[in-house]
């Protein structure tokens, strides 16, 4: 979140009765002083921000997002087997390793996609042309994890996100492809505009498919704040990954509940307190 969103967070927690503060990774120490905790930053499981949501929870805190949640979350190979087990459509995917990467291209089509399984906010994700780029990405990736995914490539002008916490559909929105560019972010562009236009729209308005499809993705991951990525190709709704910590970012995921949008997190928060007394 933006610093303009944290501040409505605030906001939005003080009327709800909380005494918020801000902390930063040099408080892991005084976490034991609060009754809920809520990760506003990139996580990732060798990261300060998981050993915060664990502490947290250890000590009974109400916590979003929880480790469980960023465990599943960010663990695309684990994504990709639980999606599929529980037949919600994804892109054509293979998980691969060193020893068995040869034969993807036998079964995928040029362009498609190579993923690394611990990537965020479309980095380590890379579109192979050819034979031979493919042969340079595995050759890099291989150097950081033992296994890669390989997707297929499905073009489309924007991607959906719906944001859901506590099994409840929170905003959608279509994030736009970066000016000439495949991703909604382009990481290599040197301008200084690198993300595609976003575009948030009424729940009501969205299509029920992608509610539906993602309320199902969600729920087997857990209750906490999720945003599903999704693409559209004729009519059908492919899941390409669950975000634990999607974006909430003031004039944005917000334009349409605006400050209920802050207020409704604060509500489950304080449904999650209430419950565990």
């Amino acid at each position: 979140s933006d610093d303009k969103a944290i501040q409505k967070f605030v906001k939005a927690g003080d009327q709800a009765g909380f005494n918020v503060e801000l902390i930063t990774k040099n408080d892991f120490g005084e976490l034991i002083q609060y009754d809920a905790l809520f990760i506003r930053e990139t996580t990732y499981v060798n990261h300060h921000t998981f050993r915060f949501a664990k502490k947290a929870q250890s000590l009974g805190l109400a916590v979003i997002d929880d480790p469980d949640s960023i465990l599943k979350c960010t663990n695309k190979v684990y994504l990709h087997e639980l999606l599929n087990a529980n037949k919600i459509l994804t892109p054509k995917s293979y998980v691969i390793g060193k020893d068995h990467h040869k034969h993807v291209p036998e079964k995928l089509n040029y362009p498609f996609i190579l993923k690394q399984p611990d990537g965020a906010f479309s980095k380590g994700v890379f579109k192979i042309n050819d034979e031979e780029e493919y042969k340079q990405v595995c050759a890099t990736m291989f150097q950081k994890s033992e296994l890669v995914i390989a997707q297929e490539f499905l073009p489309t002008p924007f991607d959906w996100r719906v944001g859901i916490i506590d099994g409840q559909v929170l905003y959608v929105c279509k994030y736009f492809m970066a000016e000439a560019h495949w991703q909604i972010v382009n990481w290599i562009s040197e301008k200084q505009q690198q993300e595609g236009e976003v575009q948030c729209i009424a729940v009501d308005q969205a299509p029920s498919g992608l509610l539906k499809t993602a309320l199902k993705a969600t729920a087997l991951i857990g209750k906490s704040l999720y945003g599903v990525d999704m693409k559209e190709v004729d009519g059908k709704f492919y899941v390409i990954e669950i975000n634990d910590n999607p974006n909430i970012d003031s004039g944005i995921e917000d334009k349409i509940l605006k400050e209920k949008l802050y207020s409704t997190v604060m509500d489950v928060f304080l449904n999650k307190i209430k419950s565990d007394k």
